[in-house]
C-alpha cells in the first residue's frame, strides 16, 4: 500500500506536494519522493524515510515547476532501498515520471516482454518500474510519427496498458512538457480521487489516493477516478477524462475501510468514518448474540484505527469506553513494518497501559483486524500485567486467512494466525479469554451501506476469492517466498551492506 498525489498548479508546486505527502504519510513510512517539471526539465528527489526526513530546504528549492507528482511507499515485495523509492523515471519517450499504488500479478511475464519485445531494461525489482516502462512503450506506440502527443494518444496508451497488465494499480504519471495523467485499474481495487480549486490565475487540479489530501490543501473534491478511467490534465490546466477499459467493474478493496485509509477520507463515495461506526454496531450485535451475559466492565481500543468502531461498540452495548493505552506517536504503524522482529519490538515502545483502567476489571480490547496475531498477544499480556481480571478481544474485521495480492503486505497463509484455525484456537494462541470476529456479512453491510451502487468489494484476504480471477496457486506460492519475514530479513541485510543510493535531480 502506498500513497500517491499529482498536482497541476498556477504557482510552484513543491510545497503543495510535500504537504499532500505529509497528509498521506499513514499509507507508507518506508520512502518518499517528489518529481516536478519546468521548462522541459524534470526534477526528482526520493529516498528512504519519512517525508519530513527525505525533504530539506535544499531539495525543495531544486524541485521547480508548477506540476508534479509525489509518492510515499510501504513495500510489499522487493527491497526497501532508496533505488526502489518512487517516482521512477524514463527519458524516452518525452520524459516520464510515474508513481504507483498497488501490485501487478503478471510482473514476471511483463519483464520478459519488456526485455525481448520492447527492448527496455530495468534497474530494480519493483513492479512500478515495470509499469512505467509499459506505459512509456505504449505512449511511444500511440504517438509515433507525431512531434507532439495529445490527450487521445495518452488515452490510447492507457487502454493498451490495461490490455497488458493484470492486478491492482492506481497511477499518477508526469509527462514532461505535457501534463499529468492518472488512471485506475479496471476493477477499481486501489483508490484514486481528484479535485480542483479556483485561483485568480485559473483552475488548479489535484489527484490523490485519498480525499483527505484534497481537503487538507484547500481543494474541493470533484469525484473518484472510475475503474478503468484515465484523467489527463495538461500543463496549462485543461482536464480530459476517458474510459479506457472495455468492461470495468467496481470492486474496491474493503481493507481500505478496515485499516489503511484515514477516517476523514471518503473513498468511492463511502465515508471511512461512518463505515467504521457501522462496523462497531455490527460487532456489538454479534457479541450480544454470542455472549449475552458478557460481564464486560470497560471497552478499550487498540489505538489508533480501531477507535471509531470501539466507541460505537461501547455505545451499543451500554458500556464504559476508556483510552487504556497511550500511544507513542513517533513509532510507526506496526502492521506495515517490514519484519516481525521490528513489529514485536515496537509494540512495547509504541503502547503503554494506564493501570487504573485495567486493574480488577473485565476488559474488552477492540482492534481493527488480526493478521499475524503476535502483537495482539503482546497487547493482551500488557493488559493482564496492568491488572485486568479478564481480557476479551474483538476484531472489527473477519478472520484474515489469505494473502492480499493487490498491494497490501499480508504474508503467506502460513504466517496468518487465522489460517487453518478456528476462532477458539486463535483465542487460545493470543491468550484471550474469548475472541469475537466481525462476520464478513457484517463488514460488507457496514461498508456497502455508504454507497449502495457498489455491489462488490475485494474481500480476498478473508475469502481467498480474488476479484481479478487470475490468481493461481503458483503465484501465491511465489509471493509467499517474497513476503515472508525470513526473505525480508535477508533483503534488509543486503541493503545494510549496499547502503542504497539517493537521487536528487535529473
Amino acid at each position: 500500500m502506498c500513497g500517491i498525489v499529482g498536482i497541476v498548479a498556477r504557482h510552484p508546486v513543491n510545497q503543495l506536494l510535500y504537504d499532500a505527502l505529509i497528509t498521506l504519510q499513514h499509507r507508507g513510512q518506508d520512502a518518499a519522493g517528489i518529481a516536478t517539471s519546468a521548462d522541459g526539465h524534470l526534477f526528482l528527489r526520493k529516498n528512504v524515510g519519512l517525508t519530513r526526513d527525505v525533504f530539506h530546504i535544499r531539495h525543495m528549492i531544486r524541485l521547480r515547476g508548477t506540476l508534479g507528482i509525489g509518492h510515499v511507499r510501504y513495500p510489499t515485495a522487493g527491497c526497501s532501498s532508496a533505488a526502489e523509492a518512487q517516482p521512477f523515471y524514463v527519458n524516452s519517450p518525452y520524459g516520464i515520471a510515474l508513481a504507483h499504488n498497488g501490485n501487478l500479478i503478471n510482473v514476471e511475464e511483463l519483464k520478459r516482454d519488456l526485455f525481448r519485445d520492447d527492448l527496455r531494461h530495468l534497474n530494480t525489482d519493483s513492479d512500478s518500474e515495470v509499469l512505467l516502462n509499459i506505459f512509456a512503450h505504449e505512449l511511444f506506440a500511440s504517438g509515433r510519427g507525431k512531434l507532439r502527443i495529445n490527450e487521445q494518444d495518452v488515452f490510447d496508451a492507457v487502454r493498451r496498458v490495461h490490455g497488458r497488465i493484470r492486478g491492482a494499480y492506481a497511477v499518477v504519471a508526469l509527462i514532461t512538457g505535457y501534463g499529468i495523467v492518472a488512471f485506475r485499474d479496471p476493477n477499481g481495487i486501489r483508490p484514486l480521487v481528484f479535485g480542483q480549486r479556483a485561483t485568480p490565475e485559473g483552475i488548479e487540479w489535484i489527484v490523490a489516493s485519498e480525499s483527505v489530501a484534497i481537503d487538507a490543501l484547500g481543494y474541493k473534491t470533484v469525484r473518484d477516478v472510475q475503474p478503468g478511467e484515465a484523467v489527463f490534465i495538461t500543463a496549462d490546466g485543461a482536464l480530459y477524462a476517458h474510459q479506457c477499459a472495455d468492461n470495468p467493474v467496481t470492486a474496491p478493496c474493503i481493507f481500505e475501510h478496515v485499516y489503511f485509509a484515514r477516517p476523514d477520507s471518503i473513498i468511492d463515495g463511502i465515508s471511512v468514518y461512518k463505515a467504521r461506526l457501522r462496523m462497531g454496531v455490527n460487532l456489538a450485535r454479534k457479541i450480544l448474540q454470542l455472549h449475552p451475559k458478557h460481564a464486560i466492565d470497560v471497552v478499550i481500543p487498540i489505538p489508533d484505527t480501531s477507535r471509531t468502531a470501539a466507541l460505537q461498540l461501547a455505545y451499543e452495548l451500554g458500556l464504559v469506553y476508556r483510552e487504556g493505552f497511550i500511544k507513542n506517536r513517533y513509532i510507526g504503524r506496526t502492521f506495515i513494518m517490514p519484519g516481525q522482529d521490528e513489529r514485536s519490538r515496537s509494540v512495547r515502545q509504541k503502547l503503554n497501559a494506564i493501570g487504573l483502567e485495567f486493574r480488577g476489571k473485565n476488559v474488552l480490547l477492540v482492534d481493527d483486524s488480526i493478521v499475524r496475531g503476535t502483537t495482539c498477544a503482546q497487547i493482551i499480556q500488557m493488559a493482564r500485567d496492568a491488572g485486568a481480571r479478564k481480557v476479551y478481544f474483538a476484531s472489527a474485521a473477519p478472520p484474515v486467512r489469505y494473502p492480499n495480492v493487490y498491494g497490501i503486505d499480508m504474508p503467506s497463509s502460513e504466517e496468518l494466525v487465522a489460517y487453518g484455525r478456528t476462532e477458539e484456537e486463535v483465542a487460545a494462541l493470543i491468550q484471550a479469554d474469548w475472541l469475537v470476529y466481525q462476520d464478513l456479512e457484517g463488514l460488507l453491510s457496514a461498508v456497502g451501506r455508504g454507497n449502495p451502487s457498489i455491489t462488490q468489494f475485494d474481500t480476498s484476504c478473508f475469502t481467498g476469492n480474488y476479484v481479478t480471477g487470475d490468481v493461481t496457486p503458483e503465484y501465491l506460492a511465489h509471493i509467499s517466498v517474497l513476503r515472508s519475514d525470513r526473505a525480508k530479513k535477508h533483503r534488509q541485510q543486503i541493503i545494510a551492506k549496499t547502503k542504497g543510493c539517493i537521487t536528487d535531480s535529473l
